[in-house]
Parts: structure tokens; sequence; C-alpha cells
């Protein structure tokens, strides 16, 4: 979906469908420096992830796994609950493995800090994080990131695998949603 199509319910643009695969290819460098002699396995969170995931993994170019986990702290809300929920974990045994989870964004940092305790208490090797984008205004918890595509405002975001209620995933760039949309929902 491109942002013309929406263009009613969009305030702004923050991030492009170039400026993200670029940061991402970038990212991807990283990785390949940083995981040059590991045994890196990408989990991705559902169903956010999903775009960044696919984008990264494949400017990788190590061999890597992948697999898939859906935890939720929000609902059909536009704020994060703190609660955290597995909806669906992982098929693969973590034991000695290099996992690299892949996220979206990161607002409170209260999901990630408890995903990564999580994973790191199932016996891998190590377990950094990676982030498409990151709200700094809206830290909580202090998370630490190993590798962040962009900073953004503490504004609710759409695009690029983010959604509002379901919907606007597959818009091809991150941008604020208008709080028309959902102010009275």
């Amino acid at each position: 979906m491109k942002a013309e199509a929406i263009k009613s319910e969009l305030v702004d643009i923050l991030v492009t469908k170039e400026q993200m695969e670029a940061r991402l290819a970038e990212i991807a460098a990283e990785i390949d420096r940083d995981y040059a002699d590991k045994d890196l396995l990408l989990v991705g969170v559902l169903k956010g992830a999903i775009m960044v995931m696919a984008d990264l993994s494949r400017a990788i170019t190590l061999p890597i796994s992948m697999d898939w986990m859906a935890v939720s702290s929000y609902g059909a809300g536009t704020k994060s609950s703190g609660v955290v929920r597995i909806l669906k974990d992982l098929d693969t045994d973590l034991q000695g493995r290099h996992v690299l989870i892949v996220e979206d964004i990161i607002d409170t940092g209260l999901t990630l800090a408890w995903l990564k305790r999580n994973l790191e208490a199932r016996g891998a090797a190590s377990v950094k994080i990676m982030t498409a984008l990151r709200k700094p205004d809206a830290a909580k918890v202090e998370v630490e990131v190993a590798y962040v595509g962009f900073d953004i405002p503490n504004d609710f975001v759409i695009g690029y695998g983010l959604d509002y209620a379901e919907k606007y995933r597959n818009l091809d760039v991150v941008g604020v949603l208008s709080p028309s949309v959902y102010a009275d929902k």
C-alpha cells in the first residue's frame, strides 16, 4: 500500500521505503561481520516484524536459521500494557545458539526486556536485539539494543509491519497515524 492511498489518515511520514531498505542493508553488513563464525538464529517477533525480518534476512549473506515467536502486550489499543503473553512459542531449541531477536519497534522496552530474559533462560549462547524502530522517549526500562534502524518520536506509527487494529501493516512507509482514526475507539 502506498502512502498516497491513505494520505488523509497520516500526519507525517517518518521513514520512507528507500530509507528503510538502505538502513537494513547497513545493519545486515554489521550482522555479517559480527556473526561471521557463529550459528545465528533470527527470531522474528510476530506479527509486526514480518516485513523487517524478510528484508533483513535477504540482505544478510551468512547462512542463518529463522524462527518466529508471537508475544503480545498491546491487545487492540495503542499503548503497551506491559503484561506479556506468549501467543506462539519457538519451534527451535536455543541451547548454545546465538539468537538475534528481530523486532519492528521498541517503545516502553518492557516486552523486549522480558523476551530477552526468557530466551537467555533457555540456554542461548547469546541473545541480542535488532529493531527497525525505537522510541527513546517512551522507554520505561533500559534495553540494550545491538542494532537500531531509526530512533523516532513517541507517536503512534503504522506501516512496514506496524498496525492499528490489524490494518496498515502493508503500508510501504512508516507514518504517524492521525489520532482522528483511533481517538474515538
